[in-house]
């Protein structure tokens, strides 16, 4: 198994240590930036449905926007990681987080205006092509903020709170938007750009926050295996929250329904943040094998689509391993990393989980949903037999 991360030893001092009351508050501000950076995602496509209903009366046009913030996010994530190296990482994480911000304000005030409905679509391309870099710098500055023993237990909590974003963002930007998708818009935006405000300087947190030279590869071999696993991973979460709706029609149940597949899953991957934090320390490869066949099954028990308590089941299961899998992936690249590009390599995480996003809406939209579930099942297979086999002892 690769050796757990060690951040410390690249930064300018040691991390500070997150048990000192003393230095709790850099951490917990962190943990509060994190939470509000995915609020964006989280509500997006709820808002951009009901932005574009009042704008072309076809509220799946809201999904096209939604597609320009993804793709320009994985093709902008590695080239703006890069040249934020020129940058203390702390202020180019809130340029970023900026650049996203003003995009997303300018398409609340377009729509307002009723603009032509091409404009947001550019405007969500130009928001969503910083926001893998984001991500990666977020991830990044943590390594300054906590002691690379505490960072499972602080990757746990920052999972839950993420989940607890991605189950409660779509809720509140529901019910914003019965008094104005506009406003809803902006509401959210400001929660999305709350880190520029939340994020601690590293030089008051007792950090070096200069820029860092480059070295090192991003695209080593066993960093793609993680990718891989990454990628996996969010095509088979994307495939039963994009076709729960498909799922309530094929058990008989009215679309509003789909909460039933969607709810559970979300609930399950919040129980499993917080056993991961209070677990506290890094997996061992036979369990991370181990979690990747148990996604692989409850992949497969969707796919079956035997009865809706099976389906139900297998979205719980998909669930309860999510988080314990993300905080792997994160510590494992953590310690494959070069230092100076950790940055580049959360970025690439981020990607590699959004490209499975994409995976599973394309086949969505070309096969049948009961073809979709065979397929990312497929892939999670692939993903867990070949982390198997590079765990063997050689």
């Amino acid at each position: 198994m690769p050796p757990p991360a060690a951040p410390a030893a690249a930064a300018p001092h040691a991390p500070p240590d997150a048990a000192d009351p003393g230095r709790r508050w850099p951490l917990l501000r962190w943990f509060a930036a994190s939470a509000t950076f995915g609020v964006p995602q989280a509500a997006g496509p709820i808002v951009f449905s009901l932005i574009a209903l009042s704008l072309t009366g076809d509220a799946s046009q809201g999904a096209a926007i939604v597609l320009a913030m993804t793709l320009a996010q994985v093709l902008g994530a590695i080239p703006i990681a890069r040249l934020g190296r020129r940058f203390p990482a702390v202020l180019f994480l809130k340029l970023l987080v900026g650049l996203r911000s003003l995009a997303l304000a300018l398409i609340a005030l377009l729509a307002a205006w009723q603009a032509p409905f091409a404009w947001l679509v550019l405007l969500a391309a130009l928001g969503g092509c910083v926001n893998g870099a984001a991500h990666g710098y977020l991830r990044a500055v943590l390594n300054q903020l906590a002691p690379a023993s505490r960072l499972p237990r602080a990757l746990g909590i920052a999972a839950t709170l993420n989940e607890l974003t991605f189950v409660l963002a779509p809720v509140a930007a529901s019910g914003l938007g019965t008094i104005s998708p506009v406003f809803a818009m902006l509401a959210l935006t400001a929660l999305g750009a709350a880190p520029i405000l939340l994020v601690p300087n590293l030089r008051a947190a007792g950090q070096g926050g200069g820029p860092l030279p480059a070295g090192g590869r991003v695209l080593s071999r066993p960093i793609l295996l993680w990718l891989l696993c990454s990628t996996a991973g969010g095509a088979t979460v994307a495939a039963i929250e994009i076709g729960a709706v498909a799922l309530a029609l094929r058990f008989g149940y009215a679309p509003a329904l789909a909460f039933l597949f969607t709810v559970p899953l979300c609930l399950a991957s919040v129980a499993g943040g917080l056993w991961v934090s209070l677990r506290a320390r890094m997996a061992s490869r036979g369990a991370v094998v181990a979690q990747l066949f148990v996604m692989a099954l409850g992949a497969g028990l969707v796919a079956l689509q035997h009865s809706v308590a099976a389906t139900i089941l297998g979205a719980v299961v998909v669930g309860l391993v999510l988080a314990p899998l993300g905080t792997y992936y994160s510590l494992v690249l953590d310690g494959l990393a070069p230092p100076p590009r950790r940055a580049e390599v959360f970025a690439l995480l981020r990607t590699a989980n959004a490209v499975g996003v994409i995976l599973a809406s394309a086949v969505l939209t070309t096969v049948s949903l009961s073809a979709t579930l065979v397929a990312v099942t497929g892939l999670m297979l692939v993903a867990a037999v070949t982390v198997a086999i590079a765990s063997r002892p050689r």
